[in-house]
């Protein structure tokens, strides 16, 4: 069963975790210093926060899978959406160990696909990725750092 995955950039991340926690009635599954996560079933949602990233608001939006089967089935939907197709393979990201690839979508909402595999006892490491999107963050896991979009006169 898939599950939605929300990261959001947030400045003070004890304060978003009152919030949240108060918001979703459970408090984070994961906390450390700089990232909580909620894995929720009520919505089924993987939402997550993290306060070292330059970005502030929503970084990305996924879809998080439970095997690699029903990882391959929306590997084969992100080819088929006729986008450019990044595909980041074994990562660690976000304290966790992971299978990914990312896309963005006609207005440039970044979007990874992913089955998380393990757990990490470190943040991650920023892809290098090529250019799909002019919003996505700047320098952070789980949010490609991806080159400017390139416009041209006409």
């Amino acid at each position: 069963m898939k599950r939605l995955h929300v990261h959001v950039g947030v400045d003070d991340l004890t304060r978003s975790i009152g919030f949240y926690s108060t918001l979703f009635g459970a408090g984070p599954t994961v906390t450390k210093d700089d990232y909580a996560k909620w894995m929720l079933d009520d919505p089924r949602v993987n939402f997550a926060i993290s306060s070292g990233n330059a970005h502030k608001g929503v970084e990305h939006l996924g879809i998080q899978v439970e095997s690699a089967d029903e990882l391959q089935e929306v590997y084969g939907r992100l080819k088929a959406a006729d986008r450019p197709v990044v595909e980041e393979g074994a990562t660690t990201c976000c304290y966790a160990k992971s299978e990914k690839s990312w896309i963005a979508d006609p207005q440039g909402i970044v979007w990874e696909a992913f089955f998380t595999n393990g757990e990490a006892t470190v943040y991650g490491d920023n892809p290098e990725l090529s250019a799909l999107s002019a919003n996505s963050a700047e320098a952070t896991c789980c949010a490609p750092a991806m080159a400017p979009k390139v416009t041209c006169c006409g």
